[in-house]
């Protein structure tokens, strides 16, 4: 018979992988029923790029975080050899930079919650009547020219299907843009999209690549079920290890690079940010302060940017939660390091086979995504933070 810790600790498991398969179905019938608009959309998105536009994208609170990932993606592809294309995130003053900044030409994104956000759809209308290219995620025709409805009220599997959208739209404008610049074959996105190739004048298939939209959906969905499978019992221990140093007055002290440095403070506003009926959890974002980062890295170097923070601000009960799609980033490898000697609990979230991170043993708690492509590691972790926020919720009230 099972021990009442035990029992505990396999309920807990069971709820993490039944709360990560939830997500299936919503995500499989919207990309089904939206894939060609994607297409589209991300056709316009190309053609705006090749005449020099910029890309505006803006949202409030968490969403102001999806703002921020979008843009470093455009900008800082992941793709080797892929355009660095004009984005900013505008969340900080949007009306002030649509109105100074923007042009007709330009591309402006308004991200939010399920319901859309209020104060965001005048600028958006606005930056629509003067010409741009408008996407609302979400909202309905009368916001945007291309607006994606929420197909749920659930504000974590929103975002997390919204990000997919984002990485979507990247993706695809990527395509398009391949296949003006070279005359033959796929070129870089080859391995993306098969189907490309033939004349440059040719056009693109385009319900080839709605369907290959689709189809990066199911794997992000294959990739879930089997984060279900194998990981449900790591992020379970994760989630009672935490809520044990929270207990003891305990913080959690976030921090990883680029989009993961988004998904770091992203995860600190779901903590502080309670739910009805939940307790608020005690998180700092070290990602989330450009004078501090620009700082630590002129100064000494940006090996060192976390570790000066850790050292700044940790205490022993607190909790270092580091975010990396290689599992090897040097300052996030430091900080770890840094973080065990001064007895914090360390728990990583790490993509492909868990890098050096999880080679050196350098988290008490490593949870994997076993993907070589870091978008969809992105889309898995962050399906994996909101559960794990659940998940120590739980055990916060538990018996």
């Amino acid at each position: 018979m099972l021990t009442d810790a035990r029992a505990g600790s396999t309920s807990l498991a069971l709820f993490v992988a039944e709360r990560l398969r939830e997500r299936d179905g919503v995500t499989r019938e919207f990309f089904a029923r939206e894939a060609g608009r994607l297409t589209a959309g991300s056709a316009e998105m190309a053609e705006r790029f090749e005449r020099g536009a910029r890309l505006f994208a803006f949202g409030r609170g968490p969403y102001a975080t999806d703002a921020a990932h979008l843009s470093v993606e455009f900008v800082h592809p992941v793709i080797v050899g892929k355009r660095a294309l004009p984005a900013i995130d505008a969340s900080a003053a949007v009306d002030r930079m649509l109105a100074h900044l923007a042009t007709p030409d330009d591309i402006a994104i308004a991200l939010g919650p399920p319901e859309g956000d209020a104060e965001l759809k005048p600028a958006l209308r606005r930056a629509r009547e003067r010409g741009l290219l408008t996407f609302a995620l979400p909202g309905d025709g009368a916001d945007a020219d291309y607006a994606f409805a929420a197909p749920t009220s659930d504000v974590h599997v929103h975002q997390e299907l919204f990000e997919l959208l984002g990485h979507s739209l990247y993706e695809t404008v990527q395509v398009f843009l391949e296949q003006r610049v070279h005359a033959t074959g796929g070129g870089a996105a080859g391995f993306l999209y098969p189907f490309l190739g033939g004349s440059q004048h040719a056009p693109l298939d385009r319900d080839a690549i709605a369907a290959s939209i689709v189809a990066k959906a199911a794997d992000g969905e294959a990739l879930r079920n089997t984060i279900a499978d194998r990981q449900a019992s790591a992020i379970a221990s994760a989630a009672s290890a935490i809520a044990e140093r929270l207990q003891r007055g305990g913080r959690i002290l976030t921090f990883g690079n680029g989009g993961s440095a988004t998904d770091a403070t992203d995860f600190v506003l779901d903590c502080l940010d309670a739910p009805e009926g939940a307790r608020a959890i005690p998180a700092l974002s070290l990602a989330a302060e450009p004078a501090i980062l620009t700082a630590i890295g002129n100064d000494v170097g940006l090996e060192l940017v976390f570790v000066r923070q850790i050292i700044a601000h940790a205490r022993p009960a607190d909790v270092a939660f580091a975010f990396s799609t290689s599992g090897g980033s040097k300052n996030v490898v430091a900080a770890l390091g840094e973080a065990r000697a001064r007895g914090l609990l360390t728990v990583a979230l790490l993509g492909y086979d868990g890098g050096e991170i999880a080679r050196r043993g350098l988290a008490d708690h490593a949870i994997v995504v076993e993907s070589d492509y870091i978008p969809r590691i992105q889309e898995a972790q962050a399906a994996i933070y909101h559960v794990l926020r659940q998940a120590v919720e739980l055990v916060r009230d538990g018996p």
